[in-house]
């Protein structure tokens, strides 16, 4: 499937390998929520292409790319189960991410577990207080 926008753009600007792993995340991250919104933001003159950001009811995770790699940075990344280790930087403080060089080879379902494990936090504060109170009582 190939999909249209600023990220596709963003990738089709970006022909290295680095390209094509944002496209890979991208599938991933739309595999595990098939939901999820996606922009690009945060152009600026050291980063003009910007950076890919996915959104469910807010923000879930940052595709970035850098020179020698690429980052899936989760701002809630700290609040996040991560059993399988794939957080390998911006270990300190609130976020995680996930950087990805050539020729590592991804564990797609940890992956997705931790994109579906980020919307179901940002899902779990934007309920009411109240439905969130009966649907822990009612397990």
């Amino acid at each position: 499937m190939t999909r249209a926008g600023p990220v596709g753009e963003l990738i089709a600007k970006t022909p290295d390998w680095r390209g094509a792993m944002l496209a890979k995340l991208r599938k991933i991250v739309h595999d595990a929520d098939p939901e999820i919104a996606e922009d690009v933001k945060w152009k600026r003159p050291s980063n003009p292409l910007g950076s890919a950001v996915w959104s469910h009811d807010g923000q879930v995770c940052v595709g970035i790319i850098l020179k020698e790699r690429v980052r899936l940075a989760f701002s809630a990344g700290s609040s996040l189960r991560d059993p399988k280790k794939l957080f390998n930087a911006q270990l300190l403080g609130k976020s995680r991410a996930i950087d990805v060089s050539q020729k590592e080879k991804l564990d797609e379902q940890a992956l997705k577990a931790i994109v579906k494990a980020a919307v179901r936090h940002n899902l779990a504060k934007t309920r009411p207080a109240k439905t969130r109170a009966r649907s822990r009582s009612t397990k």
